[in-house]
């Protein structure tokens, strides 16, 4: 899939699977939240009202609205890409995001995921 494919995604289709699959691992739509917006800078509201428009993915990491400066710190490999390789700025973002998720999914504690 191109990234302009995903860019162009809805955040409200996408955002709903990345919850999927932490749920699926016993974690929760909250810690979900949690580590959105300590990537992003959004609040758990505008998250939540992000869901609720049309708002294109690649527009909602556009606009987030303090990006967190120790996300260079997010490291390995997601759906067979190395993070820190990503070249594209808004992909890496992105996945920054995949990378969190899965973190979490594989039942890594929040603060080793929030890098503290």
């Amino acid at each position: 899939m191109g990234n302009e494919k995903v860019y162009g995604m809805r955040f409200a289709k996408v955002y709903p699977l990345l919850i999927a699959k932490a749920e699926k691992k016993g974690r929760t739509r909250g810690e979900v939240l949690q580590v959105t917006a300590w990537l992003t800078g959004y609040s758990y509201e505008q998250i939540e009202a992000a869901l609720q428009s049309d708002l294109a993915y690649g527009d909602f990491f556009r606009r987030a609205p303090a990006p967190n400066p120790n996300r260079s710190k997010i490291t390995g490999v997601v759906c067979g890409v190395r993070v820190e390789a990503v070249e594209e700025d808004l992909m890496k973002e992105i996945r920054y995001l995949d990378k969190l998720v899965d973190e979490l999914a594989k039942g890594k504690p929040m603060e080793k995921i929030l890098r503290s």
